[in-house]
């Protein structure tokens, strides 16, 4: 399970986001989950979930899971080989919308990640919220026409899915399927690897908010390395944190959100030669969760 101190690092950008300042809340909720859960695995029935309209499920779509179930959570892959997923969160809020229209904020997708990522030929995962894609539909067009990059779910507006998660405003029970089943909607016309992995903001989730998704047959994606990028003044500190923790079937958690994760493309060229001192291979999440 996440360290209470990693955990509190995945939420600073959680809460920054919402003004566009760096703020720490409290320790958040997030229920007891299992370090692997195969996505294929057993799940607990939900209790009062409600159904919500969502596209079809393709059969073999990566993370997919039966419908109605409670939906697994992991935090890393299996301790075999040598792969590692490196994910990117792409967060939009209305109050980072807001700082985009009056040009307090230049931008929140960095390229610099793509171009190194698409020049060195490295595989990432990447978490996008539905408001990220609609301000984005370029960088999102690009990002799904790369064969090495996944496309996945981090909610329509990176709203908080339980109280007390480092001061994101709630999003309502009586809407979390349907928020979570529209993003999926949004990211679906653009093709590329999709799949029906989803992550939390702030990694912030209880059984009510799990009991939520069980409609929508997907597997929720935590971490065990979480880089602590969101407002870094520095990328050295990035970097030892990911190395120090990388290990095989590792999930490292960054941003490409590039206002409020400046420092993430001067950290990751350095990220990606450590991991090959390491021997450790950047991979898929999918390749990585499946072991393959």
């Amino acid at each position: 399970m996440i360290h209470f101190r990693l955990r509190l690092l995945a939420g600073v950008l959680a809460a920054g986001a919402v003004l566009g300042v760096t703020a720490c809340g409290t320790s958040p909720s997030r229920a007891s989950s299992p370090v692997f859960v195969s996505p294929s695995g057993a799940s607990v029935a939900p209790s009062g979930a409600v159904a919500a309209p969502v596209s079809p499920q393709p059969t073999g779509v990566p993370g997919a899971t039966p419908k109605g179930t409670r939906p697994p959570v992991v935090d890393h892959g299996p301790r075999v080989g040598n792969r590692v997923a490196l994910t990117f969160d792409a967060d939009m809020t209305d109050g980072m919308l807001h700082s985009l229209r009056s040009g307090r904020v230049r931008s929140y997708a960095n390229l610099r990640i793509l171009d190194l990522l698409e020049r060195e030929q490295v595989p990432a995962t990447f978490f996008l919220t539905g408001k990220w894609v609609q301000r984005y539909p370029e960088v999102t067009r690009r990002i799904a026409g790369n064969p090495r990059f996944e496309l996945a779910n981090h909610t329509y507006g990176h709203l908080a899915f339980t109280g007390d998660c480092y001061g994101l405003p709630r999003l309502p029970a009586r809407g979390m399927t349907e928020d979570v089943a529209k993003t999926f909607r949004v990211i679906e016309p653009y093709g590329g690897r999709q799949t029906r992995y989803f992550r939390f903001p702030g990694l912030c989730h209880d059984k009510a908010a799990l009991d939520a998704l069980a409609p929508l047959g997907l597997t929720v994606v935590d971490g065990d390395v979480v880089s602590g990028d969101p407002f870094a003044e520095a990328w050295q500190p990035l970097v030892r944190a990911v190395l120090d923790k990388a290990r095989p079937g590792s999930i490292v958690i960054m941003h490409v959100t590039e206002a409020n994760a400046s420092m993430t493309d001067e950290a990751l060229p350095h990220i990606l030669a450590g991991l090959r001192e390491r021997g450790l291979v950047p991979a898929t999440l999918s390749e990585v969760l499946t072991g393959g």
